[in-house]
């Protein structure tokens, strides 16, 4: 054989080995392109549920504190409420004094007791609870008073409260009920 001939089969051999390493290098990609593919399908998949699993919780979640806050408005007053049994049970204690077979102002003393008691009881209960009485010493103030009629009076300048009707009082500072009074021309 010649060399011509010989070079010519080598280069030949040399095609057919290159377009064979294309077509095997072409199959490895295609064959990395499916596993990846596969590969990127179940990433996602994960992610899917890890979202949808993630949302529940978030719903969950959601429900459950909607539930609490309208529990929460629900149940406000109970410390309140609790409180407030107290002064209702002295209040009864008075009331049964009374049907007691006892002397006219013996009973009378023993009912003034229970009243007071009672209202040292409410007292108590309304500063536990930061509610404060309107003070009606000095000035009228129209932010916490009610001026309900006008007197004639020597003891107070004009403008100056008089005397209180009715008393007023504040929760922390909010204003529940003005005090009514009346007030020096």
């Amino acid at each position: 054989m010649s060399e011509e001939k010989k070079d010519e089969i080598l280069e030949q051999e040399t095609v057919e080995t290159k377009e064979e390493i294309k077509t095997e290098e072409a199959e490895q990609k295609t064959e990395s392109l499916e596993e990846k593919v596969a590969r990127l399908e179940s990433e996602l998949k994960e992610s899917e549920e890890k979202f949808l699993r993630a949302y529940a919780d978030f719903e969950n979640m959601k429900k459950r504190l909607e539930k609490e806050k309208y529990q929460a408005i629900d149940y406000a007053s109970e410390k309140f409420a609790k409180d407030l049994l107290t002064p209702l049970d002295t209040l009864e204690m008075a009331l049964n004094s009374a049907k007691a077979d006892v002397d006219a102002n013996e009973l009378l003393a023993k009912l003034k007791e229970g009243i007071e008691l009672t209202l040292k009881n409410f007292v108590t209960t309304f500063e536990k609870h930061n509610i404060t009485k309107v003070e009606t010493d000095g000035e009228f103030d129209p932010n916490v008073h009610n001026a309900v009629m006008q007197v004639d009076s020597a003891e107070h300048n004009s403008g100056q409260i008089v005397q209180e009707l009715q008393k007023g009082y504040v929760l922390k500072d909010r204003l529940l009920r003005p005090s009514m009074v009346s007030i020096a021309n």
